[in-house]
Order: structure tokens, then C-alpha cells, then sequence
């Protein structure tokens, strides 16, 4: 095992410096000038040459290039292009917690509405309340989230007036419900489908048939043989959602007016603040390598079946 977690942790450089060269190039190669963003587009031209020039962007691509490299090693991602004297390292220290809070939210709500369902589904299969749950799944999982959030905006804020329309209060505030709700959506969707399939192939295990042949309650044959080992499929989930959550992240936090690290990834590429834009790439980057390395570490303790060499 701590072979195994080694020789993946070695990996991790090697995928970051491949994600910050794409990035990079795609940002080099990229149209649109940083400096006219900043100065607008009839500023005067030895004033953005002036600019260019303190900015570093008249340098040749592969000398910026290793500069950034050398500094991100040291967690130096240098300063904002719109944030003028702020190291982008702080900048994004302040986003990344609301961004988690968020995300946190979402995927709790999904796991603790998702499982109940899917087991139901299982227990009800053919009947028309496993029609209507896995019905409800597929319509939920194909709908958009920027056509969720406005729906649910326009239901409960704007008619019934029982939430606030936007902004961040923090995980115990009303303002967190809608955003979380939408968030929650797609992953409900995928982790009630995959219980449903998961307890519906437990079920019929030979286990399950000996524990209700010894006489076993069902509500014991159900949580200590159906429901557990049915749970074990849903562990990988986990890696596989925060791909959901980051997308979730961009479109949320944007429409919705929440000043986590997505709204600040779209804002940058507007605003072309190439630093930022590589200091989220990378810690996005980093998260989904050690997300993955998490859950197949957890995996190892869940199923003692399962050993990497």
C-alpha cells in the first residue's frame, strides 16, 4: 500500500506540470490582450507597452513559461492582472473555503437523499414507484444547471418569497439552500440509479438468502448484509463527483452572485488574469489527483478483498 500511494504521489508533478503547460499555451495563444482589458482599447500605446513590459508579457513564451514553473514550485503564482498588488495566492485562500462549504453541501444532500431512493427503487422494482423514482433520476440528471437555478429562483424567490435571491451567508445560512439543492441534482441522479442497481444485485446474493434462512429481522438482513455491502460501489462516486461539483462550481457561483473559486475562474477569463487562471487550474488539478488517491485508499479499508501492490 504505501508503495502504491508513493508511486501515485510521484505522479502528481508530472500531471500538474503537464495541466499548467496546456493551460499556459492555451493562454499564450489565446486572443485577447490583458492589457487592453485592463487600460481599454484607446489607451495610449507606449502606456501599454509600459504595462506590458512591468507584466512580463513581451517576454518569449518559453522564458514566462519556466519563470512560472520555478515560482509555483515555492507557491508563488505571482500577482493579479485585475487585482493590482495582490499575490494570487491569497486571493484564491479567500475563495477556496466558500467553494468547499458549497460543494460539502451539495454532495451531503445528494448522498442523503439519493441512497434512501435508490434502496427504495430496489425493494419496489417493476412497481410504478420504481418507474416514477428512476423517471425522476434521468429527468433531473438531463436538465441544465443553468436552467435549474433560474427555475428554482423564480419558484421560491420571486413568487413565494421564502428564500433570498442571491449572495453568501456561509453553510448555516437560508442563502446556501438553493445553490446546494442545484448542486445536489445531477449527483442525486447518478447515486440513486447506482444504489438501485447495487442493492438489486445484493438482494439476490447467497449471503443474503443464508442470513434470512437463519431467521435473521429484516430490518437486520437489510442494514448489516443488503444495505452495507450495496453502499461499496457508491465509495467510488466520490472521486468521480468533484468533476461534477467543479462544473457546478462555474455556473453556481457565477449566476447565483457566490465569491467562490468558480466565479472567480470565470471572472478571470473574462478579464484575461492569466495567474489566476493558472493558480485554479492547478488546484483543481491537484484536488481531482488526491481525490482519486483518497478513494481508492478508502477503498482498500472498505472492501479487504481489494489490495494494491
Amino acid at each position: 500500500m504505501v508503495r502504491y500511494i508513493i508511486r501515485r504521489l510521484l505522479w502528481l508533478p508530472v500531471v500538474l506540470l503537464a495541466v499548467s503547460f496546456i493551460t499556459f499555451t492555451l493562454g499564450y495563444y489565446a486572443p485577447g490582450d490583458p492589457v487592453e482589458v485592463m487600460l481599454g482599447q484607446r489607451v495610449n500605446p507606449a502606456a501599454a507597452e509600459r504595462l506590458r513590459e512591468e507584466l512580463g508579457l513581451n517576454r518569449p513564451f518559453f522564458e514566462r513559461y519556466t519563470d512560472f514553473v520555478l515560482r509555483a514550485v515555492n507557491g508563488d503564482f505571482g500577482e493579479s492582472y485585475k487585482y493590482r498588488g495582490q499575490p494570487v495566492a491569497d486571493l484564491i485562500a479567500d475563495k477556496v473555503w466558500v467553494s468547499v462549504q458549497l460543494g460539502l453541501a451539495g454532495l451531503a444532500l445528494a448522498f442523503a437523499i439519493g441512497i434512501p431512493l435508490g434502496i427504495l427503487a430496489a425493494l419496489k422494482q417493476g412497481t410504478w414507484l420504481d418507474d416514477l423514482i428512476v423517471g425522476t433520476t434521468l429527468v433531473l440528471n438531463s436538465i441544465p444547471v443553468f436552467f435549474t437555478l433560474p427555475m428554482l429562483l423564480l419558484i421560491f424567490v420571486r413568487t413565494l418569497r421564502w428564500l433570498p435571491s442571491s449572495g453568501w451567508g456561509g453553510l448555516f445560512d437560508s442563502r446556501i439552500i438553493i445553490p446546494a439543492v442545484v448542486m445536489a441534482l445531477p449527483g442525486l441522479a447518478v447515486i440513486t440509479r447506482q444504489m438501485r442497481a447495487s442493492t438489486l444485485d445484493v438482494l439476490y446474493q447467497d449471503y443474503v438468502r443464508v442470513a434470512r434462512a437463519k431467521g435473521l429481522p429484516e430490518s437486520t438482513v437489510m442494514v448489516r448484509h443488503v444495505v452495507r455491502n450495496a453502499l461499496l460501489p457508491l465509495w467510488t462516486i466520490l472521486g468521480l463527483s468533484l468533476g461534477g461539483l467543479v462544473e457546478g462550481f462555474f455556473v453556481i457561483e457565477t449566476l447565483y452572485g457566490i465569491p467562490g473559486i468558480g466565479a472567480m475562474a470565470v471572472d478571470s477569463m473574462f478579464t484575461r488574469d492569466y495567474p489566476v487562471i493558472m493558480a485554479i487550474t492547478l488546484l483543481v488539478a491537484t484536488s481531482f489527483v488526491l481525490a482519486n488517491l483518497l478513494v481508492d485508499i478508502g477503498y482498500t479499508f472498505l472492501d479487504p478483498r481489494i489490495r494494491y501492490d
